[in-house]
Parts: structure tokens; sequence; C-alpha cells
């Protein structure tokens, strides 16, 4: 059979297509054009939102010729096997062969997902394309020696049946084509000068293109994003018909499906798991790299298959990482690791795309994109006000899944007051109303003016402390914390935020909850790091709370990640900055539990990092007795010439002045009559 191309990296409406190479036999190019035929006619039972007409007729011509293909196929023995007949019957063939190709192509993208408005606003390129494939048929049945082969009567008029049809072939949008883009080009009008359009109207035209449900809208609006990346003469009409869509989806069409507002609470959670990842995890002990096929030995270590099986090729039959010898040598798919590397390279190649389309995106490029979502954003705000339970749940959907995506969109639902509807929804008694309230105010507090709204609602920052003690859903007390992480950054706020009772242990009781993934961890530790970061007074706090214990427990518990670990030191070294801090965590082990991670094979360079800059805290508020108990551990040199050597600049230097200590505390201990002094000089 000829390999044909899939098309699915191909860009939309290029056909770029495989010619049959010259040595190939007629009846493997005759049997290629038979199954090329019976794709193209599979798209008989799919919907087209445009030229209809078109593909009406052009799949009766392909079901002509299939017939006739398959009646030559029939009758090969019977073909006149002269040499000129052969070679002029495979290249007539082999063009026709190119044509199929690219109908197929034609009709992929027509019915493919979300172009659906895309297609009708380009319903004249299509119609252009049938014309010259289909008159590209006309030509290839003229030159095919039809007299040289041995066909039924009836099969010979087929032919020259649709050879005439073809030939006179005029492909034309259809007449309801017109009307519909007509219409959209009107409602763009519309929007520039902030009018709401008919929704009938609206509706008619959606229904013309096979759009009928929100999460239909969905799909549409990510095609169009995809579009911003490559076509980049059509910025301003791209704009558009993003706005549009997204209109018809916020204002038009009534409802959201459950299962793709489902798909969006995964997207978020995949979203956050992917945030929180160090990508040092997901790299193979032995080669280095990005794991590609993990699997898991019987000690319980992941590699990548290609490198252990390497390492057992050559003799060795122990863990690398642990040097225990392997009873069995028996591999099993670390299937959710091999999981979370699909979604980081996806998110990686979403994020290039994202970085590409940022420009185009973040503020509309169309007049009739920008107005049309100032009528979205007044229209969401009053559905939470005025709406009724049904209305008031998807107005909430809605706004989550536009503060996401944009910073125009946050801008405009804060001036729309949408804050204000959101924080007195906080308190619900409906689950599903509170988690995604909290979700978009947690997307508004990313910019400025969200925060300063958010923090000017009287008792806003108690309220969002209040759901992150007793949110309904695990989800929504999430979401406050990662909230008072963002709030925090702004002027007072941090201090604010310590000073509500519960702040401070209800993202402990995050930390330590066992209901809670790594990524939820991640959020609590950054948001307690960042309370530390911005107000001195938020120390005692911290310490109070009890945080000092719940870390040192979870990090020797080894039953999380190593990003949790990382973060936990991190808050340990921002506790031992201070006094207090430093005694609390040396009074529970903590000096030797830092030594023990920085010497670990399994820690990342960034947990090390850390450790290192806990180990250095607790030596320049600890003093001498401190160095003292850490030159006496044999290992620990090593550990930081190591973690010198790996480190990036800060880390680099940090160790190095933490060696420095350490060499220093032993050329005194040999100096006669050194009285005990504690450390207070140090250069970082």
């Amino acid at each position: 059979m000829i390999p044909t191309q899939s098309g699915s990296d191909r860009q939309i409406l290029t056909f770029t297509a495989v010619h049959p190479c010259e040595s190939i036999s007629i009846t493997t190019l005759i049997d290629s054009l038979i199954k090329l035929a019976g794709e193209i006619l599979s798209f008989k039972s799919k919907h087209f939102s445009t030229n209809k007409g078109s593909v009406k007729k052009t799949l009766r011509h392909v079901h002509s010729l299939l017939i006739i293909f398959q009646e030559i196929r029939a009758g090969a023995g019977s073909i006149s096997a002269g040499r000129s007949f052969l070679r002029s019957a495979i290249l007539s063939l082999s063009e026709l062969h190119v044509v199929f190709q690219k109908l197929k192509f034609l009709l992929q993208d027509c019915t493919r997902e979300g172009g659906k408005l895309y297609m009708l606003i380009n319903s004249d390129q299509i119609s252009a394309h049938f014309r010259v494939l289909t008159r590209s048929i006309s030509t290839c049945l003229d030159t095919l020696p039809v007299g040289s082969i041995d066909l039924p009567e009836e099969v010979n008029e087929l032919i020259y049946l649709v050879l005439r049809q073809t030939r006179k072939y005029e492909a034309r949008p259809d007449r309801d084509d017109k009307r519909a883009l007509d219409s959209v080009y009107w409602f763009f009008n519309l929007f520039e000068n902030r009018i709401n359009p008919n929704r009938d109207e609206v509706t008619r035209v959606l229904d013309h293109i096979g759009v009928r449900k929100w999460s239909d809208c969905v799909k549409e609006s990510a095609f169009i994003q995809e579009e911003f990346t490559i076509e980049k003469n059509e910025i301003e009409l791209l704009s558009s018909l993003a706005g549009f869509i997204c209109y018809c989806r916020c204002v038009v069409l009534q409802g959201v499906d459950e299962d793709d507002e489902e798909d969006k609470k995964e997207e978020d959670n995949e979203d956050l798991i992917i945030s929180g990842l160090n990508v040092d995890d997901l790299r193979c002990p032995i080669s280095l790299e990005i794991m590609n096929d993990p699997v898991v030995l019987e000690t319980g270590h992941t590699y990548d298959r290609r490198s252990i099986a390497k390492w057992f090729s050559a003799g060795n039959i122990t863990c690398p990482k642990t040097g225990k010898n392997l009873v069995s040598t028996v591999l099993v798919d670390n299937v959710s690791v091999k999981k979370v590397i699909q979604s980081y390279f996806k998110q990686e190649i979403d994020n290039k795309s994202k970085n590409k389309k940022k420009k185009q995106t973040s503020v509309p490029e169309s007049l009739a994109a920008e107005e049309a979502g100032k009528l979205i954003t007044n229209f969401l705000a009053g559905e939470l006000i005025h709406g009724g339970a049904g209305e008031m749940v998807k107005a909430l959907v809605e706004i989550r899944i536009l503060t996401k995506t944009s910073g125009f969109n946050r801008s405009r639902l804060v001036e729309a007051g949408v804050v204000e509807s959101l924080m007195n929804l906080l308190r619900s008694g409906d689950p599903t109303v509170q988690e995604n309230a909290m979700a978009a105010i947690l997307n508004l507090s990313k910019d400025i003016a969200g925060k300063v709204r958010i923090g000017g609602y009287g008792g806003g920052l108690e309220l969002i402390v209040e759901v992150l003690n007793e949110g309904a859903r695990r989800e929504s007390r999430q979401h406050a914390a990662a909230s008072i992480f963002y709030l925090s950054s702004l002027g007072d706020y941090s201090r604010l935020i310590g000073e509500v009772t519960g702040s401070i242990p209800g993202l402990l009781r995050i930390v330590e909850g066992c209901d809670y993934g790594d990524s939820a961890k991640r959020n609590a530790l950054i948001a307690i790091r960042s309370l530390l970061n911005q107000h001195p007074d938020n120390h005692w706090r911290v310490l109070a709370a009890g945080s000092v214990s719940v870390l040192l427990d979870l990090v020797r518990s080894g039953e999380i990640g190593d990003g949790v670990k990382a973060d936990s030191i991190a808050v340990l070294a921002k506790i031992a900055e201070y006094p207090d801090g430093m005694i609390s965590v040396l009074r529970r082990g903590g000096l030797k539990l830092a030594v023990k991670v920085l010497g670990s094979s399994e820690a990342s360079s960034v947990t090390k990092q850390n450790c290192v800059v806990l180990l250095l805290n607790l030596c320049v508020n600890g003093g001498i007795d401190v160095v003292g108990a850490l030159a006496k551990d044999p290992s620990v040199m090593g550990s930081l010439y190591t973690a010198l050597s790996n480190g990036e600049c800060g880390g680099g230097r940090k160790a190095s002045a933490l060696i420095k200590m350490i060499h220093e505390f032993q050329e005194r201990r040999t100096e006669p009559g050194l009285e005990r002094e504690r450390f207070t000089r140090l250069v970082i």
C-alpha cells in the first residue's frame, strides 16, 4: 500500500500529498485508490459547516470513481500489458491518487473539531479548492487510456459521465453560507458599537455551522487560539472570531456540559501538579536525562528503561542508587511517573505556544473583540447578582475560565464589579458555588487591581482564611492557600493576613494533611514562605503555630516528593534566620536531618542548596557550638564540596561560606587557650 501523509501536523487548508513512486505496479496503485476512496466516502456521515453542496457533489464523483476502480481491479488480468499503456495508465492514476489525498485533507479540514467557524470564514477559499481538485479529476480521466481496458459498457459510460461533470464543475459557496458569513461580520460591527446582537440570529449562525453546546464553543476557542501562532496576517480577524465565540459561550448558550466542567477541574489540577514539579525528579539517576520510559526496580527506585538495561547488560546486578544486590532484575512500568512526564512535555509545548501568542492574546487585537469582552464581563457581573441558581453557576464557571486566560479579562471583570459578588459567594452553602468563586478570586489575586479590590472588601482577607480552614471542598481550601500567596505580596497585606486568626495554622494543616497532594502542600508552603519574607512579625506567628515540628516530621517521613521537601527545608531555613527559630530547629534534630538530606543521593540540587542555607543560618545564629557539632560529622565536608561544585551562583557562595566557617573552627580549635565564642561575622 502507498504511504500517505497523516495530516496530524499539517497546517489547515494546506495539502502536502505523497506522489506514488514511478516503479509502482498498477494493481498496487488501484488498491490504494480504492482504499483512499473509501476513506473519503466515510466523511458522508459527518457534519460540514460550509460548502455542503460542493461536498455532496464531490462525494458523488468519488463514489462513481470507486465503482470504476473496482471494475478495473476485477479485470486486472485482462489489462493490455503494453509498456506505453502501463506508463500512461500509471501516470494518470498516480495523479488521481495525489488528488484523492488532497481531497481527503480538505474534507478533514472541513470537519475538523473546533474549526467550524474558521471554515465558514474561509468558505470562498474552500470553494476554490473544491473547484481546482474536481477539475483535476477530469484532467486525470482525460489521459487515462480507457480504450485499452476491457470494461463493461455501463462502466465506460460512467467514466465519460464523471469526465463531463468534473470538467464543467463550478464550485460556489452555498447561499446559506453567505448569509451566515454576512451575519458574523454584522455581529463584529455591532460589537464595535457596544451593541448586543439578537440572540436568535446568533443561534441561527451557530446551528448552521453545528455549534450547539457549550463544549463546542470551548473547542472553537481552542482552535482559534492555536491559529494565532500560525496565521500572522490574520491576527485582527482571528481576534474578532475569538471575541465572537467567547460571547456565544458566555452569553448565548445555556448551561455547561458536566463532563467538560470536570475536564476543566482536571486540567486545573494537572496545572497545579506540573507547576509544583521539580524537573530533576523526572531525570534518570544514570543518564541524568528526563526519562522516556520510566521503570521501577524491586528497591522502589525509578530509572529509564534503556539506561537500566545497559547497566544490567554490563554485568551489574545492583541498584545504582542504593548499591543493594537485586534478587530480581524484572522491570515494572512506572505508570504514574510516565503520566507526569507526558503532562510535563505537554505543558512545555503549550507554554512555548502561549509565549509565541502572548502578545496577540493578552489584549484583543481588534476593536470588535475588545468591546465584545466588555459586553461579556458586564453580562456575567449581572448574572451573579440577578441570575437564578443555574445562571449564577454558569457565570461562575465562565468567570473562572476568563480570569485564567488573560490579564485583559481579569481587569475587565474587576472593573465590572465581580469581586464583591464573588466574595459574598464564598459563604455559599453550595460547595460548587464556593469552589468556583474561590478559584475566580485566586485568579483575580494575580493582578494588582484584583489584589486591591479583594483586600479592600470589608473582611475580605478574613473570608479567604475562613475558606482556608472551613471550605466545603478540599479544592476550595487549596485555592484559598494559593490566593494567600498572591495577596501577601502587596503592601501591608502580609501583616494583615498574618494577624487573621487561623491563617498560618490553616496553611500548616494543608502541609501536614494526608488528603492533600504534593501540589497543594507546595502551594501552602510557598504561601508561608511569602508571609515570612514580606513581614518580620509573621516569624513568631509561624513559630508559635508549631511549624518547625510539622516541617521536620514531613521531611523525615519520606512520603513526599522532592519538591515538597525542598520547600519545607526552605521555610525552615527562613525560620532559622532568627535566634529563637534556630533554637527550635536545633532542639528538634534539624541539624542532623539537614546533614542527612544534604548527603543523600536522592535529593535534588535545589533541596541540597536549601539544606546549605539552613545549615548556614543555624551556624550563624548558633555560633561555635553548632559549627563544632557540624564539623564532627565526617561526611559533611564532602557533601558541601559537592554542593559547591553543583550549586548555582547563590548556592555556591553559601556552601563556600559554610566551608570557610568549618575550616576556621578547626584552625581555632588547634590554638591553645581558645575560649568559646559565637560566630557573628560572615560575608555571604
